[in-house]
């Protein structure tokens, strides 16, 4: 049995102000792929605002960037929903409702299971991340660490190897 669980932060950055028209087929979608999110094999947690939906109200980086951040069982779980589900066809269109972000815009870290992230330890491991590239403390997609239990000298996952 593993002893962690996969944490996961990105942000982004709106064009628009989240009630205008432009972001409103955007907001339509929201709903449908939080809960493909929470109905998908390896769903854990994800943040929620205080109405419990979505996080659109939860602002820590700024007023025009919003937050996603989840846990899931595995590395394989996640990247099944955010690739191979409509997810991925919502991500295709991102450039409709958010700018280009010039730094890291998103993050992986291993957590004890039943630890629930806050968005600081978020926000924490984002710097990290883009201060010093992946580590085990903080990686991407395409530099996996193993969970801290699996770990070794060379315990590095690329995503050619997913």
């Amino acid at each position: 049995m593993t002893r962690y669980h996969l944490a996961q932060l990105n942000i982004a950055a709106m064009r628009e102000p989240l009630e205008s028209p432009s972001m409103a087929d955007f907001i339509a979608n929201l709903g449908r792929i939080n809960n493909l999110a929470e109905s998908s094999a390896g769903f854990v947690w994800r943040l929620k605002d205080e109405s419990g939906g979505a996080a659109t109200a939860i602002r820590p980086f700024g007023d025009n960037i919003l937050v996603n951040m989840s846990v899931w069982e595995t590395i394989e779980s996640l990247r099944e929903f955010a690739f191979r589900t409509a997810h991925a066809e919502i991500m295709r269109r991102r450039r409709e409702w958010f700018a280009r972000m010039a730094e890291v815009y998103a993050v992986l870290w291993w957590v004890p299971v039943r630890h629930v992230p806050s968005t600081e330890e978020a926000a924490q491991r984002l710097s990290h991340l883009r201060e010093h590239g992946p580590t085990a403390h903080a990686f991407t997609f395409g530099s996996v660490f193993p969970p801290p239990s699996l770990a070794g000298e060379h315990a590095i996952q690329s995503l050619d190897d997913a």
